[in-house]
């Protein structure tokens, strides 16, 4: 049971509410030159809650929306399979929501009611993706929820809490983590296609087809490398240049889904980009660290 629920949390995603918030720790830290383990524990641990409260939420709706079939290739998900129904997965998700909000209060008596606006519609949006009247992974918007929410305001939010300070440079590199992480959802919403079509699921896959897919997840890769160069220009060079050392993998990744067919491999393509982006992020972060410049 326990193995289940940890499946259902989908841990290779996670990266995807660990990397934002390590970054824009980290550049916080490199402007304020002050740091508090107590803030960012707060703040990662809020947002994976976050993270994994939007997975459960999908798990349960995508089956109470006949979204999960038993022609599914992806990762098997406990709803859909009965190994838990759908309302006691509802409740953990629910329940994962206000941990994230009690984490969240050591943030607000730091930083004011600045977390107060980042974070009720980032509680929403949880639920919202899936659920709701207007769920964002049916309508095609669930790539620009990952974008907005896991790219520009963690990141930025999390410059925030170390810093005091809303960071250009934060905005930067909320595009380049929200592209990787984005990569993960298209990557899914590619190797689901032919299913979500079946049931109603209108992702960009499904709208636009398999080329546009595969043209949007090549392109995403590139511009979180291109927009690197807002570093080089700003006397931050290694934050360019280190994170470069993920290329190849950048590179892999877009030849394998060029050539390989949507199907079960792509759960391994899936892996394959949460290691992208957690490479890419701690490069990141090393590159500012070893800078000797406070100001961005």
């Amino acid at each position: 049971m326990l193995f289940d629920w940890i499946a259902a949390a989908r841990p290779k995603t996670l990266g995807a509410a660990i990397a934002p918030v390590v970054v824009g720790s980290v550049l916080g830290w490199k402007v304020s030159g002050s740091w508090s383990w107590t803030l960012l524990f707060c703040t990662l641990g809020s947002t994976i809650a976050l993270q994994v409260a939007t997975n459960w939420f999908n798990d349960a709706l995508d089956f109470i929306k006949g979204a999960d079939t038993k022609a599914r290739v992806g990762p098997r998900r406990i709803t859909a399979a009965g190994a838990v129904s759908s309302a006691a997965v509802m409740r953990a998700a629910w329940l994962m929501l206000g941990v994230a909000a009690v984490l969240a209060i050591p943030l607000i008596q730091a930083r004011g009611w600045a977390i107060v606006f980042i974070g009720i519609p980032s509680l929403y949006f949880c639920y919202g993706y899936t659920g709701g009247p207007m769920p964002l992974a049916y309508r095609g918007l669930g790539e620009l929820f990952v974008i907005l929410f896991f790219g520009f305001v963690a990141v930025l939010g999390s410059a925030f809490v170390q810093s005091g300070e809303w960071l250009e440079g934060g905005l930067v590199a909320g595009f380049q983590i929200g592209c990787l992480s984005t990569v993960l959802i298209a990557i899914n919403n590619l190797r689901d296609q032919a299913e979500d079509r079946g049931t109603g699921k209108r992702t960009l896959a499904v709208r636009f087809g398999t080329t546009f897919a595969r043209l949007e997840i090549t392109l995403l890769i590139v511009l979180a490398h291109l927009s690197g160069l807002y570093w080089w220009q700003h006397d931050f060079p290694l934050a360019l240049t280190f994170p470069l050392a993920v290329a190849p993998v950048g590179l892999l990744l877009i030849l394998r889904i060029w050539t390989v067919a949507p199907g079960p491999s792509y759960n391994r393509f899936l892996a394959l980009s949460g290691m992208q982006l957690l490479l890419f992020a701690g490069l990141f972060c090393w590159g500012v660290s070893r800078t000797h410049i406070t100001l961005l």
